[in-house]
């Protein structure tokens, strides 16, 4: 194999990365959209749980493409280096030695390309969980 097709196959896998990244938003949209969708459908009782249900997928599905970005900045360390000759191995497809040089998995969570889209999903679905609870802090608020 010739270094052509070993650079070609890292950036294989970083544009399957990229995709997984894509598709993994779009299902966000989606399963999100429906759960708001059937949240005014369903009993009184189970809006609750639909509320915090959608606050915890709100999370998975932004840590999942936290962890998707990382492993493309990891796997594009990878790239560069094997660009410039820089690995031991030959036609290696190891990242372990590129974790140091690339943010750790939180601080990817809060990196400025996966905030602007997460964050409003993120207060969009806190907010389902606090609407209902409205007219109670109203109450408590005119007992004070």
């Amino acid at each position: 194999m010739s270094l052509d097709k070993h650079l070609e196959l890292i950036q294989s896998v970083v544009g399957r990365l990229a995709n997984n990244s894509f598709s993994l938003k779009s299902w966000s949209i989606a399963i999100l959209s429906a759960l708001i969708a059937g949240a005014s459908s369903i009993q009184a009782d189970a809006q609750p749980f639909l509320g915090w249900l959608t606050l915890l997928i709100t999370l998975l599905f932004w840590g999942l493409d936290a962890y998707y970005l990382r492993q493309e900045r990891l796997f594009r360390k990878l790239y560069d280096a094997v660009r410039k000759g820089q690995t031991d191995e030959r036609y290696t497809m190891n990242i372990q030695p590129y974790t140091g040089d690339v943010s750790p998995w939180l601080m990817t969570f809060f990196s400025v390309t996966l905030l602007p889209f997460h964050l409003p999903l993120f207060f969009m679905a806190l907010a389902i969980n606090l609407w209902p609870m409205l007219p109670q802090l109203r109450a408590w608020q005119a007992t004070m």
